[in-house]
């Protein structure tokens, strides 16, 4: 018997202007059935001054924010160090290494996407989107913040809604955290 698969969310982070977005929608579905529409997968860390957002399992992907806010107490709140520190965990322990997730990180400076198998990437444009509809929603960014004058929260939430649109894994149900 085939295990039905977890589909959830779209995360979108957009820099612009000295702000950045982290935006998420609410759905998770259990193969092709919608479970809940109003999951909040993007939260502050680090005091407020940084904010994230994860698609994978749930359990996974708060487990890695609780980690990622203790390498940030360790490291001083400096967000590429506490993030290399804990990518490196996440990729050689036993245990971490088993978490199905992927993190978006950001504070005031950067913005970096995270996963188990070691990746810290940090985008050249600002814009990263993981998920189901991350691929959806990152080409809607780039051609907004490329096209038009809006500002990032503006981007973040049409991009969300176009990859919504598309996207039969990712609804309208945004939780949305801004810095800036």
């Amino acid at each position: 018997m085939k295990r039905a698969r977890f589909h959830s969310t779209t995360i979108l982070s957009v820099r612009r202007s000295g702000n950045v977005i982290v935006a998420g929608d609410g759905q998770v579905s259990l193969g092709q059935t919608v479970m809940k529409g109003s999951a909040r997968k993007v939260r502050r860390m680090n005091d407020g001054q940084a904010i994230g957002g994860f698609a994978g399992s749930a359990a996974d992907g708060i487990a890695l924010f609780e980690r990622l806010e203790g390498k940030l107490r360790e490291h001083g709140g400096n967000l590429r160090r506490a993030a290399v520190e804990m990518t490196k965990d996440w990729r050689t322990d036993r245990v971490l290494r088993r978490l199905d997730a992927m993190l978006v990180v950001a504070d005031p400076q950067q913005t970096y996407l995270l996963s188990g198998s070691g990746d810290v990437i940090e985008p050249d444009d600002g814009v990263v989107a993981i998920g189901s509809g991350g691929p959806f929603a990152l080409a809607a960014a780039r051609a907004l913040l490329r096209h038009t004058e809006l500002d990032a929260r503006t981007i973040a939430e049409q991009a969300m809604a176009i990859a919504g649109e598309i996207c039969v894994y990712t609804n309208h149900n945004l939780t949305v955290e801004e810095l800036g």
